[in-house]
């Protein structure tokens, strides 16, 4: 299974989640004002927006740092213009990167992204070499001793989801991204909290890192997702959960 959630549960579980919930306040009001800017500041009307919401009442994000955000979206308030851009490329072992960021200077992101891959034996690829790798899917993560495989499988798949897989100490719940919402919200309405949930690029299949290449994908992640313009990072890699551990010790 994916190596990347590995990562990201594993986090998680550290609480590093918390450790940086000021970069996470960041990366969720630039997508708020982004979603709001071009689908209209009506969570009803517009999925992207009403997604985002729910990820930053999950984060404990003020009320009014929300509606602020989406206002400037709307241009009720003035604010800095984000462009969107995803960047792709490859880390060490040739596992596959799409680099999601949202900026308001374009060329300083792409010169920073470009020397942190280089740094950690990675580079940046042409538009559409890795993209193709990954499918839009949504995602729900839960570690496993949250739940009762049984009760999780059976509420998943009784709210649309397609499939539940064994991701070492974690399932992960796919969905497509009609789905997810309703997967996400059964989960939660069963009493279980998931440690992750969002819409996913899904990679179609992974790349098995070990030792020094291992080492450097997960500190490139680590690099990746400190900057401040990068809002997700989807990779295909598969390290073993101890190296991961190792690595977040």
């Amino acid at each position: 299974m994916s190596g990347h959630s590995k990562w990201h549960t594993i986090k998680h579980k550290k609480g590093a989640a918390d450790a940086k919930r000021g970069k996470i306040f960041t990366r969720i009001i630039k997508e708020l004002t982004v979603a709001a800017r071009n689908g209209g500041g009506d969570p009803n009307m517009n999925p992207r927006l009403r997604t985002i919401i729910a990820e930053a009442k999950a984060n404990n994000m003020p009320r009014e740092n929300i509606e602020r955000a989406i206002r400037r979206g709307t241009g009720e308030e003035p604010g800095v213009s984000y462009e969107e851009i995803t960047y792709e490329g490859y880390g060490p072992g040739g596992a596959a990167l799409l680099i999601q960021s949202l900026t308001d200077n374009k060329n300083r992101t792409v010169g920073e992204i470009r020397h942190m891959l280089a740094k950690y034996n990675g580079n940046l690829a042409a538009e559409n070499s890795v993209a193709w790798m990954f499918t839009r899917k949504g995602q729900v993560i839960v570690e496993k001793t949250k739940a009762d495989e049984e009760k999780l499988l059976s509420v998943a798949l009784d709210a649309g989801a397609d499939d539940m897989n064994d991701d070492g100490s974690a399932w992960e719940i796919v969905s497509s991204p009609e789905s997810f919402e309703a997967v996400r919200d059964a989960v939660k309405a069963s009493g279980i909290e998931p440690a992750a949930a969002e819409i996913a690029m899904i990679p179609q299949n992974y790349v098995k890192l070990e030792g020094k290449e291992a080492q450097q994908m997960l500190k490139l992640m680590e690099a990746l997702d400190d900057h401040d313009d990068v809002q997700h990072v989807w990779a295909n890699f598969d390290i073993e959960e101890k190296e991961i551990e190792a690595s977040l010790a």
